[in-house]
């Protein structure tokens, strides 16, 4: 099968860092595994990330191995003991495969399970032709829901959706949430917001066209990240900031302006990663503030998510390429050239 590989880590990032190439087919050997046919494998910030090394000492993979962590298509193969699904059903796959016999698996819990694996992490990913899982991590989509239009669901949505999920008992009427980074994330959160709550939604990010996108999502207000935009929000909120902030940048110093906006007894939910946070205990301390971290999301988080997309009440704002363009993908991801969506892979001739 056609594969995207990894062969070396590149900080910089080069012009084409994966080479596209034949590889072996993955193989049934356990009686749970599932062999997925991609529809679409979405890219994500996390893959530039993984290129470049951030997660290499965290684990230990060998070169090469293909990328690709949100994935979606048709079950190609099953194992013996496969219930769930059949040879050719939809599904999106959850990133994780997880063991379903640790404490954390038995609490619905699965982005903790003690002994995961995770396909475009720590092993081998959907950036290809075909997929090994296993039975838990793969969800049936519904009647005239299409793989390629929610493969990026399988993290970014799945994500936006766990976080806004958590803050939802927080925001009662009358409280304001501020999103941080209206793209690939940010978007998917404003439309689970406008599904699970009455929260006014004020939404910040530096590109216009990204808050273009997120004003015909649901937005109620939003601010150009401009130098000034803490003052801003602080005056739209009354000088207290909001109930809720959720974090989709989580660098770049976008960790410290979602603190200083913040209100007393609030919420800072950090979703994007690669920054560092640095608040003084006393802070903490006399504010009743939070800081809240969020790991993608379980199994029925993503069960939820894909009614919500079925219902059209949560969508995804996508950019396709072929698998053969892979690198172009990531060039523009790095680039900054996806504003407001995500970019979706989708193999050469992809059905059912």
């Amino acid at each position: 099968m056609k594969a995207a590989r990894l062969y070396e880590y590149d900080e910089h990032i080069g012009t084409e860092p994966l080479k596209l190439e034949e590889i072996e087919e993955p193989k049934i050997e356990g009686p749970l595994d599932v062999i997925v046919r991609i529809g679409g494998a979405g890219l994500c910030r996390t893959d530039l990330h993984v290129i470049e090394g951030q997660w290499a000492p965290l684990v230990g993979i060998e070169l090469p191995y293909t990328p690709g962590h949100e994935n979606a298509g048709w079950v190609h193969e099953v194992g013996s003991a496969v219930s769930n699904v059949e040879v050719g059903d939809a599904v999106i796959v959850h990133p994780h495969i997880t063991c379903g016999l640790c404490r954390a698996c038995r609490n619905g819990d699965d982005m903790h399970c003690v002994n995961p694996l995770f396909p475009g992490i720590d092993t081998d990913g959907g950036m290809a032709e075909l997929l090994k899982t296993n039975a838990r991590a793969v969800i049936k989509l519904p009647q005239g829901v299409e793989p390629q239009d929610v493969a990026a669901h399988a993290d970014a949505g799945l994500t936006a959706y766990h976080a806004v999920k958590k803050a939802v008992p927080l925001l009662y009427p009358g409280t304001r949430t501020v999103i941080i980074g209206a793209g690939g994330l940010g978007h998917i959160g404003i439309q689970s917001l406008k599904a699970l709550c009455s929260t006014e939604i004020i939404v910040l990010d530096r590109s216009e066209e990204a808050l273009d996108v997120a004003k015909r999502l649901g937005a109620d207000e939003t601010v150009v990240a401009d130098g000034s935009h803490v003052d801003k929000i602080m005056e739209m909120t009354d000088g207290n900031g909001a109930e809720v902030v959720l974090d989709f940048v989580g660098e770049m110093g976008a960790e410290k302006d979602g603190w200083n906006i913040t209100a007393r007894a609030g919420s800072h939910f950090m979703i994007g990663y690669g920054g560092t946070v640095e608040v003084p205990t006393i802070d903490i301390i006399s504010t009743e503030r939070n800081i809240i971290g969020n790991l993608v999301g379980t199994y029925n988080d993503l069960a939820e998510l894909m009614t919500l997309q079925a219902q059209g009440k949560v969508s995804l704002q996508t950019h396709t390429y072929s698998l053969d363009a892979v690198n172009d993908a990531i060039n523009d991801l790095n680039q900054g050239r996806m504003p407001g969506g995500r970019g979706i892979l989708i193999p050469e001739g992809a059905t059912a």
